[in-house]
């Protein structure tokens, strides 16, 4: 495919990626509502077709991410083949690591009427549940955190984009890279794990944009 082609499938489907991804923690939200595991299930078992919409939404963003690992990297490769490569790869593990998960969602509606049936062993569906209803998507925010990096950096480099708007990505990026793995290893909790994720969501949606309308400019950064 050409640049252009490249760039414009990339900004869609960043577009896209962000608005599956918001559309999904606000139907999974008021599907899986309540003040406890039990209340969760119970809600669950109600809205089967939310958690279908909710599985949906998921593979929307998993194959994104791998569409948006192949398409940067073609748009990036000629600033330095080596960082694309390590940032195509990191956007790939993203999408496999959030699509192996989604098997997750479905299996939480059979739980849930389990729990509303006499279960043969109540203690361990609380459990398994509490461990379903964790939704733990950081492992996969951190491959998406390091690729971001790296394909913001390589736009600074080439000058592919606007220089401001490819610094705005280095540098949302890095704040995830420094947080999450925190985040994940369990020393950082509360409102700051959801702030950090507003720089990100200020570069990608008009970067989204850019590339759909404009393009990127040749690594030389001639238009």
């Amino acid at each position: 495919m050409t640049r252009t082609t490249n760039a414009r499938i990339a900004g869609f489907t960043f577009l896209l990626y962000i608005a599956a991804g918001i559309t999904s923690l606000v139907v999974w939200g008021k599907a899986s509502g309540g003040d406890d595991i039990v209340a969760r299930l119970t809600s669950i078992a109600q809205h089967p077709g939310a958690v279908g919409a909710t599985v949906l939404l998921l593979l929307v963003q998993a194959f994104s991410a791998l569409v948006l690992g192949v398409t940067l990297f073609a748009l990036t490769c000629d600033v330095d083949r080596d960082l694309a490569t390590l940032g195509m790869v990191c956007r790939i593990v993203e999408g496999v690591i959030g699509g192996a998960g989604i098997a997750s969602t479905p299996a939480l509606v059979a739980l849930a009427g389990a729990a509303g049936e006499s279960a043969s062993d109540p203690a361990a569906t609380h459990v398994l549940a509490a461990h379903l209803l964790r939704g733990e998507g950081t492992l996969t925010a951190t491959f998406f955190a390091v690729g971001s990096l790296l394909f913001s950096w390589l736009l600074v480099r080439g000058r592919l984009i606007p220089v401001a708007m490819a610094w705005l990505g280095v540098i949302a990026s890095a704040l995830l890279v420094l947080v999450l793995p925190l985040q994940l290893a369990g020393f950082l909790h509360g409102i700051v794990t959801q702030i950090v994720w507003a720089p990100m969501l200020a570069f990608e949606v008009p970067l989204g944009v850019w590339l759909m309308v404009k393009g990127v400019r040749n690594p030389s950064g001639n238009e």
